[in-house]
């Protein structure tokens, strides 16, 4: 690794005496003092003299060179944002950047605060103690050699060790009444210490030493206090991993972090090893056959790549690669085609369950780091050089059926269509009820974009726009008296993903006494049309619902056709016809692309009253058309041919009659 400019390491034997820190003789019994490099830090500490030990375990850390970090390989290439100019400015005063979701960002006060909580959000308190300012004071002190940053950070790295103990207990099972300080820190530790919050400040820490070690400031005090506080996150993670999900392996991973950047560390084998095991371990549980992630989610099936890669290009670069198999690599190469497939023309991903949308650059900056996991990789290649390199897939749809995605695709670049449905198996905490939910691309506009999540959880006002995002009515399909479906389990029962004419039939039993099924056709390479059928013996209304995109949409509640009226040449001609007398019906419509962001839209439900156990059917035609032209549609229920075995239906449009029909077998 290079250092800092030589400027810099003058200034540390010229700068003012540093205000002394105690030592902590812990770190001792904490490292292999047998280890290579370690020598003289034995003989010290053996002798009795600590503080002269922990100067050498700071000589041996600012020289190292045998372990590598592969983010931060040249301190004098360190670079800075003016965004992240201003949080490590702003932190300076004590305004804490902790979550894009909450700006302008909050003041914790001059004695930090670090249980102030302004908002009842729990991933606004959560993500405070993930300190991202941290490592932007780190940049900005590596680009400018401003002391100031280092000294603030050694200051704001203590008094969060002081202010946040970790308490081993759980508050709703011990009883803390004769003690309201032990009791507040218990509630705190939930906050602090959660292992996914002790995970972020393990990866993140390797960051900062980096930045810092050579810094007066970073003192052989403040070494023994840093390394002793790092232990022990490593060990609270190491006896309480998560259950299961992104969660588990975020963990894992920055355990292979730990064990890897600190080998010095007695136990730095084990933490290397667990979270080595749970990654080739998990791999297999959280991602099916066709590299799907069972969250269900995009956005945390692409944080859980950079997981898998991450822990790949750790261990690449201190000679670990043989710590996972080839089967490892193999599922990560299928993720990231199942995302690239899932994905628009402009690189963005549907915003299905939790999703958030991450910008076309963002998504190259990852392609590009995968492309060099995986360079004799074409398609990979491709969407990482945008287009300049590579080849696109030969192939356009593609069902991804363990998982439950299906993409109907006429090119991968606009003009292009592109319809994403999702109707697959249950998700994990991440999935919403959803099932047969779908986004709808046309010529470089998303016209049916899904709702999203806008924001996770916490007091009763923030769970009501929490559930308000995840009810099944606010999404593209089907429900029985707008209540969120009970089982989410869909299954496929046809795809045909070649041709004029391609077939999509999934059913969810979505209810006790109804199921779901929808048969979607995609003609000529240009429009669609929708079955959805409401079998079973329940009685109510039946809703089917479209979320569109903003922007004003003309609506005919006598013909129940909508049409889009935005900027642009093409624009969404839609008409929907039922087995029964239709009411057309006006909803709430909101979607959300990141954390706490939400826009208005239309969005509409057409109902049916189902009296009998007769099903319910609705045939809905999704075109694209030209400003200030619209088709003539008309649709005929070939009633006697609907069964479980299959369906046939007439459609024409303008003076053109298409059959569409399937026979399961």
């Amino acid at each position: 690794m290079k250092f800092l400019p030589i400027w810099i390491g003058l200034f540390m034997f010229c700068a003012s005496p540093i205000h002394a820190q105690e030592l902590n003789p812990n770190v001792f019994a904490l490292l292999n003092l047998d280890a290579p490099g370690l020598e003289q830090v034995k003989e010290s500490h053996r002798a009795g003299k600590d503080r002269e030990a922990a100067e050498n375990l700071l000589e041996y850390y600012r020289n190292r060179t045998h372990v590598h970090f592969p983010d931060i390989s040249d301190l004098t290439q360190v670079t800075i944002s003016s965004k992240e100019q201003q949080w490590a400015d702003d932190a300076l005063e004590h305004t804490f950047f902790s979550h894009e979701g909450y700006q302008p960002s909050f003041n914790y006060g001059k004695d930090i605060d670090w249980r102030y909580w302004p908002v009842r959000d729990n991933e606004l308190r959560w993500q405070l103690h993930r300190h991202k300012w941290f490592g932007a004071m780190g940049q900005a002190y590596c680009v400018s050699g401003d002391e100031k940053y280092a000294k603030e950070w050694v200051f704001q790295y203590m008094d969060w060790i002081k202010k946040n103990p970790l308490v081993k207990i759980d508050p709703e099972k011990y009883e803390l009444t004769d003690d309201m300080k032990i009791k507040d820190d218990a509630e705190n530790s939930r906050f602090a210490w959660r292992p996914l919050e002790t995970s972020h400040r393990l990866q993140d820490q390797i960051r900062q030493f980096l930045y810092f070690v050579h810094s007066p400031h970073f003192t052989p005090e403040f070494l023994t206090e840093f390394l002793v506080n790092y232990h022990k996150h490593a060990e609270h993670i190491l006896h309480n991993y998560s259950k299961q999900g992104n969660h588990l392996l975020f963990e894992a991973q920055r355990m292979f972090f730990a064990g890897t950047f600190f080998p010095e560390f007695k136990e730095a084998a084990d933490w290397r090893k667990s979270g080595i095991d749970i990654l080739n371990r998990e791999i297999d549980i959280q991602v099916y056959p066709d590299g799907g992630q069972f969250e269900l989610d995009p956005h945390y099936h692409l944080a859980s790549i950079e997981i898998f890669c991450k822990a790949l290009e750790m261990a690449d670069a201190n000679g670990l690669r043989n710590e996972f198999p080839q089967h490892y690599t193999d599922m990560i190469e299928k993720m990231i085609m199942f995302y690239i497939n899932i994905c628009f023309p402009d690189y963005t991903n549907p915003c299905f369950s939790d999703a958030k949308i991450t910008g076309k650059n963002g998504i190259i900056r990852n392609l590009r780091k995968w492309s060099a996991i995986f360079p004799d990789n074409q398609y990979i290649k491709y969407f990482a050089t945008d287009g300049k390199k590579g080849k696109l897939p030969e192939y356009l749809s593609q069902a991804f059926k363990e998982s439950g995605f299906f993409v109907f695709r006429n090119a991968w670049q606009d003009p292009a269509t592109v319809m994403i449905v999702k109707a697959g198996p249950e998700g994990e905490w991440h999935c919403q009820p959803d099932n047969g939910t779908f986004e709808l691309w046309i010529n470089g506009k998303n016209f049916f974009p899904d709702s999203g999540s806008y924001i996770y959880g916490g007091d009763d006002e923030v769970m009501a726009w929490r559930n308000w995002f995840r009810q099944t009515r606010v999404h593209n399909t089907l429900t029985l008296g707008n209540e969120n479906i009970t089982t989410t389990d869909s299954k496929t029962l046809l795809w045909e993903g070649t041709g004029d004419l391609q077939k999509l039939v999934t059913e969810n039993q979505s209810y006790e006494n109804l199921k779901h099924r929808r048969s979607v056709f995609f003609i000529e390479n240009k429009f669609f049309v929708i079955v959805d059928e409401a079998i079973g013996n329940a009685l109510g209304d039946v809703n089917l619902h479209f979320e569109l995109c903003e922007g004003p949409v003309k609506i005919d509640s006598v013909r129940h056709t909508l049409t889009t009226e935005n900027d642009g040449n093409t624009q969404i001609f839609m008409q929907c016809f039922g087995s029964h007398p239709l009411h057309l019906r006006q909803e709430e419509g909101w979607y959300s692309t990141a954390y706490r962001k939400k826009e208005e839209r239309p969005a509409v439900a057409f109902d049916i009253e189902k009296t009998n156990a007769a099903p319910v059917r609705y045939i809905t035609v999704i075109y694209p058309v030209q400003e200030n032209s619209t088709p003539k549609i008309s649709c005929k229920f070939n009633s006697a041919a609907f069964s479980d075995q299959g369906m046939d239906v007439d459609i024409k449009i303008d003076k053109k009659r298409y059959r569409l029909r399937y026979e399961l077998h």
